[in-house]
């Protein structure tokens, strides 16, 4: 096991945020200024990777948070992968796969020679607990039903490398599920584990079937992972098999933007998440590679609730979403890697519709609207109604780039056809339960990164994230209609019947494109992202001479 030690990085006021990992010995030594690369990969030394947040838990299904994923992402693999440029999905645990016609029934061939990292087969039974509890959640545990997996019904072991899958309706989504981190396969033991047993502090307890196993953790600061040494089932597609290149990672908490730029800068890092815009030109400047990362997915948007009595009326809905300049957000707060959003879906995503000219911004039909729907403008610029002013509000969102900045620069256009919005901090005391009601919370930041027409029956559907807390019960059929259609094209034009509506109803108002933006030493190489931007570290390499 390499040796490694922590040491903690400051902010001007003294204040510990981090543990900043250093390299202690020659093996696992950063080159001090960029040189030629080696002409071929080298294997060994420790990569410190800086992570914004710390991670919440290592269950699957609920791994969709990016600190989560990209930690999910590397302790276990899956059945299938999904090339994050043709956005295929080829081989990887399963060697071959059949789908009846109606997407009802899926059986899987298993690769031999797989294990988990305590050594026990990852086989056919392993891999239909894995689904079951995915698939079925487990109440006892405190398990949850995977958001990727819709419709699932039983697995049947066939024989030791073969497992059906059935579903109680069409499912076409359920392939790409398997390839995702929220199907990431763990070891039939760590299944029985209680929900609260995969949170932070248990990384070490987690037996998956990846390329790296977490051996160290101090809860909240670091993370030491390590190469398998008997890891050799990459997805065949892979030019590199084997164990990985690098012989450990640290994964060290850093969420303060100017220690993570500054320890990149300064070489007591090689890898870091979370590049905010404002200083992309500062890391590409000094010669580190930018890496932004579509995630392909629903948007950087804001969900209007309109359970919400002042968001009741679809002419007010109508009035924001044309109030909201979202060119001028890219244009002032972000950069290239940000592209305005053209619809709910990102325009890199599964079943997109362009939808741009019926969300376009147009503050002169906003005013018409909102005096059509009775709201005049009063003393202080704001509109009123009945004794009522129209001021809403939404929270910060802690897991979205710049959200506070973003979120004043709409409260300011808003403000100009005389809606005020209130923007409060994501940790506000009451911010966890404000959020689950539309009183409180009646606009909603947020996005969900998947590359398959699901995504957006994720976001929107009352069973799943809920994010507008809707009871629109046409909204939820549209969307089942997306999650159980089996024909490719008539699933794509059940994605863009759902923003069709989202669009004709104003429930949403699209920002831009959200990336995952990484910052890289010029040394470091291999570096990739999974088809919706979780860092990949199977073929990352450092180049030491």
């Amino acid at each position: 096991m390499p040796t490694h030690r922590f040491r903690t990085a400051l902010t001007t006021g003294g204040t510990a945020l981090a543990a900043v990992a250093l390299l202690a010995s020659c093996a696992s030594a950063q080159p001090a200024a960029t040189e030629a690369a080696a002409s071929e990969p080298v294997e060994g030394g420790t990569l410190t990777y800086l992570e914004h947040q710390t991670y919440t838990t290592l269950y699957p299904p609920q791994a969709g948070f990016y600190p989560n994923g990209g930690l999910v992402n590397n302790l276990t693999a899956r059945l299938t992968w999904q090339d994050p440029e043709s956005l295929e999905i080829e081989p990887w645990i399963a060697t071959e796969w059949t789908v009846n016609a109606d997407a009802t029934e899926y059986t899987f061939d298993l690769r031999d020679g797989v294990t988990f990292s305590d050594g026990t087969p990852l086989d056919a039974a392993a891999v239909a607990k894995n689904f079951d509890t995915y698939g079925l959640g487990n109440k006892d545990l405190g398990l949850t039903v995977s958001e990727a997996i819709n419709n699932y019904a039983s697995s049947e072991v066939v024989d030791e490398d073969t497992v059906t899958f059935r579903f109680a309706a069409p499912a076409p989504g359920f392939l790409q599920a398997t390839s995702t981190i929220n199907s990431g396969l763990v070891s039939p033991a760590t299944l029985d584990r209680k929900l609260e047993d995969w949170g932070a502090g248990n990384a070490a307890e987690i037996v998956g079937s990846g390329a790296f196993v977490a051996t160290e953790e101090e809860i909240g600061t670091s993370l030491h992972l390590e190469a398998r040494e008997d890891y050799d089932w990459a997805p065949p597609s892979f030019e590199h098999q084997g164990r990985a290149y690098l012989d450990a990672i640290d994964v060290v908490v850093t969420p303060e933007d100017s220690v993570r730029i500054g320890s990149l800068l300064a070489g007591q890092a090689d890898l870091i998440r979370y590049v905010q815009a404002f200083d992309e030109a500062q890391v590409a400047s000094a010669g580190f590679e930018v890496i932004g990362a579509p995630t392909r997915g629903v948007n950087n948007s804001l969900g209007l609730r309109f359970t919400n009595p002042l968001l009741s009326d679809l002419k007010v809905r109508q009035a924001l979403v044309h109030g909201v300049n979202a060119q001028e957000v890219v244009d002032t707060i972000f950069t290239a890697n940000y592209p305005v959003a053209t619809s709910q879906l990102a325009s890199t995503a599964k079943g997109y519709k362009d939808e741009s000219k019926a969300l376009a911004y147009d503050p002169e039909q906003s005013e018409e609207l909102l005096d059509e729907a009775g709201w005049t403008v009063g003393a202080d610029g704001i509109r009123e109604k009945d004794g009522q002013r129209l001021s809403l509000t939404v929270y910060e969102a802690a897991p979205q780039p710049l959200s506070k900045q973003t979120l004043e620069l709409v409260a300011q256009q808003l403000k100009a056809i005389g809606v005020e919005l209130n923007v409060k901090a994501a940790d506000s005391g009451s911010y966890a339960e404000d959020i689950k009601d539309p009183l409180k919370t009646p606009l909603y930041h947020s996005m969900v990164g998947r590359a398959d027409n699901d995504v957006i029956k994720s976001q929107y559907h009352t069973k799943n994230r809920n994010t507008l807390l809707s009871n629109d019960a046409e909204l939820d059929r549209l969307l089942e209609a997306v999650a159980s259609e089996p024909d490719p094209a008539k699933r794509d034009e059940a994605s863009a019947a759902v923003q069709d509506y989202l669009t004709e109803q104003a429930y949403v108002i699209p920002l831009f494109e959200e990336p995952q933006v990484y910052g890289a030493a010029p040394y470091v190489h291999g570096f990739t992202t999974e088809s919706v931007a979780r860092p990949q570290f199977y073929d990352t390499w450092l180049d030491q001479h």
